[in-house]
């Protein structure tokens, strides 16, 4: 399972280099102090400097390009190859059909998680977007993207809160494949197991984006494998 979670890790940081997302619109002010963009305290209640809150059709697009195009299914046939290739599950055994299985698995665990993440986002009116911290020095930003993880924008001048959404949905997929379609064996213990490797990987991701920032004109947005989980940097004027 380790195994597996880094593997899928590092082809989201070799997807992740140079990817953009251009249907959000916000960022913190390129400028800003990097203690300012590390400030978070025991009640993040703070603003960017620079936010322009996306709209309902903006996030409905990202969740359904995060959720159901090229990137998600890049990613569920990396892992799906892996799992084939250490038979996991034993169960589903080997051949084109065990793979499709494998496939369907990996992808429908990563819906269910996207798409819980969006419904509960909505229900509390929050933005779970990634906005880079515009910070200068590694550990702010390090700790910027850390914090990310349980953070979520709410109102229009983008004040930070808990973001329960990150922290529960990351166990809806594993609970769903547990209960719903992995072998009986399989229990509430193992779901929980998934659903702690989800949340780090999801901490890891927003690290990648943090540190390999998004580019309208990388090659991966011109491929459309890009992540759209990470919010599109404000241009400069000139």
């Amino acid at each position: 399972m380790q195994l597996k979670r880094r593997a899928h890790l590092l082809g989201f940081a070799l997807l992740a280099l140079g990817a953009t997302a251009p249907h959000a619109f916000a960022q913190v002010a390129p400028d800003s102090d990097d203690s300012a963009a590390l400030q978070q305290g025991p009640n993040p209640v703070q603003a960017l400097s620079v936010y322009m809150q996306p709209t309902e059709a903006d996030k409905f697009h990202n969740y359904l390009y995060e959720t159901f195009g090229p990137y998600p299914m890049l990613m569920a046939a990396s892992i799906a190859t892996y799992d084939q290739g250490v038979k996991d599950p034993p169960e589903w055994r080997e051949g084109f059909s065990a793979y499709g299985r494998r496939f369907g698995s990996d992808f429908a665990i990563s819906a269910v998680d996207i798409s819980a993440r969006y419904a509960v986002a909505e229900a509390l009116r929050e933005d779970t977007l990634y906005y880079p911290s515009g910070a200068k020095r590694f550990f702010p930003r390090l700790g910027h993207a850390l914090l990310s993880t349980l953070i979520a924008y709410r109102g229009p001048d983008g004040r930070k809160v808990f973001a329960f959404p990150a922290l529960a949905v990351s166990y809806a997929g594993p609970f769903a494949a547990v209960y719903g379609w992995y072998p009986s064996r399989y229990s509430a213990k193992d779901a929980f197991r998934m659903g702690n490797y989800g949340l780090l990987e999801y901490a890891g991701g927003n690290i990648l984006l943090e540190f390999f920032p998004t580019r309208s004109r990388s090659w991966i947005a011109r491929t459309h494998f890009d992540n759209r989980h990470a919010a599109r940097e404000i241009e400069s004027a000139p």
